[in-house]
């Protein structure tokens, strides 16, 4: 799986370098396949080269993660999500977002200001779950445009945070077993509660909590890795 080509045509047209052909990001491709190819002056290409390897090598190999992620995942739930977290390297977010994307995954957040999500160091300050749902309402009345998730690590919680009214749950590093048993208990009753799982979740696990019926698997696992090894060559006419 491919990407970042649009950012190497762009370096291109700042160089003088004509593109005659470039394959879009999201494109899956077999080896040797040619993915982008332009003209121009000696001295632009060998400006332009490396820089341009760099962002397809990074760029495809966070593609390709996600899909290969997504893929065993969706072998045994069709219908769930990967979610990248923002564990980018600082600078690359837009690009690696993208390349998120590319690969079939979504954002788990851009920013803080996209949904209320409230982990256990906030429940520590605030006096736990029971502080937590009594101030629940008051929450939900201040952020209307906003839903409103919590961590949880046990059943209890889950289970008390639905009937309070929570929009949503992330279960932070639940084994599949286990949160397969709390997927059960909370869908009986709470089928509109959005279920996500994260923590160490990887090529090697995503089908096991695929398995569990979450709704979403989140992850940081697509930033982490070898890039794809991309070759250029550069030649008189």
């Amino acid at each position: 799986m491919i990407c970042g080509t649009e950012e190497v045509v762009r370096i291109f047209n700042k160089l003088n370098i004509k593109p005659l052909h470039y394959l879009a990001s999201g494109s899956k491709v077999g080896p040797r396949t040619s993915v982008v190819e332009a003209e121009g002056n000696a001295e632009d290409l060998h400006m332009a080269w490396k820089v341009s390897m760099n962002i397809l090598e990074y760029a495809s190999g966070i593609a390709t993660r996600t899909y290969r992620i997504l893929n065993k995942a969706r072998q045994a739930n069709s219908k769930i999500e990967l979610l990248a977290t923002r564990k980018v390297f600082p600078g690359t977010k837009e690009l690696s977002i993208k390349a998120v994307v590319a690969g079939g995954g979504l954002p788990h957040r851009l920013g803080l200001s996209e949904t209320v999500l409230i982990f256990q160091q906030h429940l520590n300050f605030i006096g736990g779950v029971e502080a937590l749902i009594s101030k629940l309402d008051e929450l939900k009345a201040r952020v209307i445009e906003k839903k409103v998730f919590v961590e949880v690590e046990t059943v209890e919680d889950a289970l008390r945070l639905c009937r309070a009214g929570v929009h949503g749950l992330q279960f932070d590093k639940v084994a599949p077993a286990e949160l397969t048993k709390a997927v059960e208990q909370i869908r009986a009753n709470y089928d509109y509660v959005v279920l996500l799982a994260a923590g160490g979740i990887n090529e090697n696990n995503a089908e096991a909590y695929a398995q569990t019926g979450v709704d979403g698997l989140i992850t940081s696992a697509v930033y982490f890795g070898k890039p794809i090894d991309f070759g250029t060559r550069i030649v008189q006419l």
